[in-house]
């Protein structure tokens, strides 16, 4: 039988979250995205209200941003974050253990959770960090 894992997410969560403003445009997060190296931002209006990801932005926006014509770079820099966000995002307690938010990834099908406390998102907690610790935990074995 695998014993429960009680590591905490703040012990593996990205911290120093990079977030992005509701009325902040899709180019804009976009670029955050890019220059940051992340797939997903928590959307913050003095709290967490919402998390938008790279493929919100696809589907609102249905070609590569990379090709974009003309007419697309328009509507990248015209649509908000508000327009395309996820409002009320599932979330994590920065001191759940990781079992915990990779059950609540697979129940929501969800790739990443924004660690919040007290409303404000203090990190974010992604497949890849868990898949991390499960490396770093089977090397020491």
């Amino acid at each position: 039988m695998i014993k429960r894992h009680l590591t905490e997410v703040q012990d593996w969560m990205s911290e120093n979250v990079i977030v992005v403003a509701p009325d902040a445009s899709l180019a804009d997060a976009y670029a955050l995205m890019i220059e940051n190296e992340v797939r997903r931002l928590p959307v913050v209006d003095r709290e967490l209200i919402g998390i938008i990801t790279y493929s919100d932005i696809l589907r609102h926006v249905p070609v590569s941003v990379e090709e974009a014509d003309e007419a697309t770079r328009i509507l990248l820099t015209q649509r908000t974050v508000r327009e395309a966000m996820t409002y009320s995002p599932i979330t994590i307690s920065p001191s759940a253990t990781i079992q915990e938010a990779a059950e609540r990834m697979l129940e929501y099908q969800v790739s990443g959770l924004p660690a919040v406390r007290n409303g404000q998102a203090v990190g974010m907690i992604t497949e890849s960090d868990i898949f991390r610790l499960v490396v770093e935990s089977w090397s020491e074995e």
